[in-house]
């Protein structure tokens, strides 16, 4: 007797005047005639670059092995950008599960030409990756040739003034909440202070004998 194979529907709009009802059937009718048993669906109206928990509680299924398919409208469901999708479908593929879309047939990993597709979608991300990263390079370059700041703002902080907080007895995260700064910048400030500190030599001092 054959095992019949698990599947979950992952079914999304971008806004709540969108209906999941135009995906359903044409979901639930491809899972029929692959010989799918539906265990699972997941449903959300939100947009792609939003929290969506629909999407996250599905991915934890998919790594906890819960379903061996996954059935879409169209790839465009699982994310915004294409680099994203090919990267979503590579990982569940990794972790066994077949995607299969309504809209896109090329897209179904199980098909026997399943290792060159694969191989592609790597390729593709690979290559947006180095992109993205050869942008945002040059973006930075560009940036400090006109002498911009990069990364977070710079908190000016009394190094005296938290000194004189934390001889008072409170910890380094109240010092931080009253001072408006990370516990771990501050922690590093008053750290430094304390080194310059040491290094500095004590002269002019008495020493009691």
């Amino acid at each position: 007797m054959t095992e019949t194979t698990t599947c979950a529907l992952y079914i999304r709009v971008s806004s709540d005047g969108q209906s999941l009802d135009n995906q359903k059937p044409e979901l639930h009718q491809l899972a029929r005639v692959r010989g799918l048993a539906v265990t699972q669906v997941f449903e959300e109206k939100v947009s792609a670059v939003k929290h969506r928990p629909a999407y996250e509680a599905m991915m934890r299924a998919a790594h906890q092995g819960q379903f061996q398919a996954l059935v879409i409208w169209a790839l465009d469901r699982l994310g915004r950008s294409m680099i994203g999708n090919l990267t979503v479908v590579l990982e569940l593929d990794r972790l066994g599960v077949q995607v299969i879309s309504v809209r896109e047939s090329w897209l179904d990993t199980a098909s026997p030409v399943r290792p060159l597709l694969l191989a592609v979608f790597s390729w593709v991300a690979e290559q947006e990756r180095r992109r993205i990263s050869e942008r945002t390079k040059a973006g930075l370059d560009r940036a400090r040739r006109h002498g911009r700041h990069l990364g977070r703002p710079r908190v000016a902080v009394s190094v005296s003034a938290a000194l004189a907080l934390r001889r008072s007895g409170l910890s380094i995260r109240e010092v931080a909440r009253q001072l408006k700064v990370g516990a771990s910048t501050l922690h590093r400030l008053l750290q430094a202070a304390e080194d310059a500190e040491t290094a500095v030599p004590q002269t002019g001092t008495a020493t009691a004998g």
